[in-house]
């Protein structure tokens, strides 16, 4: 009897292919989005003076219900331990927490905005399955174009300095100059690449300006390094997309299975253990 009502909550929390599962993922959306939007209009003096009462206590109502559902996604899975320290279970835990610490520290309340992030979670009943292994494939991507990101980033600091120093050397002498030292000149190199401009900093000479343009004509192809690398990989990512479901393991939580999968992908647990028995 344990199990069985336990498995249903399962169903509901951590699953979106059923109605109430979706049903449940619809609350939720809309309990986040309150919360979210009861903490920006307490930040505005006019509304918070007129209607905090009604702010504080909608929010401590909304901090509870997320309490409920935070203990109850750890009482209807096997291993606690898998969803508390998951990236999910970092999030809701945060997410919950600040309304609590806002009795102890001033101000802390603030930080339940972190609930925006939960938003992540209820994507899943607009997905379903497309957009699941879609997003899987974008990570997949970043995390393996990681190594080559990472050699562009550190060849394009090494040009910031270099172009920096240039023009600490043509700009830094004269008079009223604003590249006064080779880290400052540095920062404008980067923002010039960045194609940010702010505006506070800019060459007076014809050859700091020449400098100066060839690295802004510069600065659009370099952009563009990043993405297409990420694309390439991505490309080549969707080759391989499996079609996903929102299946969550009893045993771990984890999610992301395959349609038809009896056996969890990571601690091969059975999915549905009331059908197997």
């Amino acid at each position: 009897m344990v199990k069985n009502w336990k498995s249903k909550l399962h169903e509901i929390i951590y699953e979106a292919d059923t109605r109430a599962g979706k049903l449940f993922d619809v609350v939720l959306l809309v309990l986040i989005l309150a919360s979210v939007a009861l903490v920006m209009l307490e930040s505005v003096a006019d509304f918070a003076g007129k209607y905090g009462t009604f702010l504080n206590i909608s929010e401590w109502v909304i901090t509870i219900l997320f309490t409920f559902e935070y203990f109850a996604r750890i009482i209807c899975i096997r291993k606690p331990a898998q969803y508390i320290f998951s990236f999910y279970g970092i999030i809701d835990f945060l997410s919950t927490i600040p309304k609590y610490l806002s009795l102890f520290f001033v101000g802390s309340h603030s930080l339940v905005v972190l609930r925006a992030l939960r938003l992540m979670r209820v994507f899943r009943i607009l997905k379903l399955a497309r957009f699941v292994g879609e997003s899987n494939n974008l990570m997949r991507a970043l995390k393996a174009s990681r190594i080559k990101i990472g050699i562009f980033i550190m060849f394009v600091l090494i040009l910031c300095t270099i172009l920096g120093s240039i023009m600490y050397l043509v700009e830094g002498g004269i008079e009223n100059s604003k590249f006064t030292s080779i880290p400052q000149s540095i920062y404008w190199a980067i923002v010039t690449l960045t194609t940010v401009g702010y505006g506070d900093m800019f060459p007076t000479t014809v050859i700091g300006q020449s400098i100066a343009s060839i690295i802004m004509i510069l600065g659009y192809g370099i952009i563009a390094v990043p993405t297409g690398i990420v694309t390439a990989q991505f490309a080549t990512m969707e080759k391989d997309q499996l079609h996903l479901n929102t299946q969550s393991c009893p045993n771990c939580a984890a999610e992301g299975h395959r349609d038809g999968a009896e056996f969890c992908f990571d601690c091969g647990a059975v999915l549905n253990p009331e059908e197997t028995n």
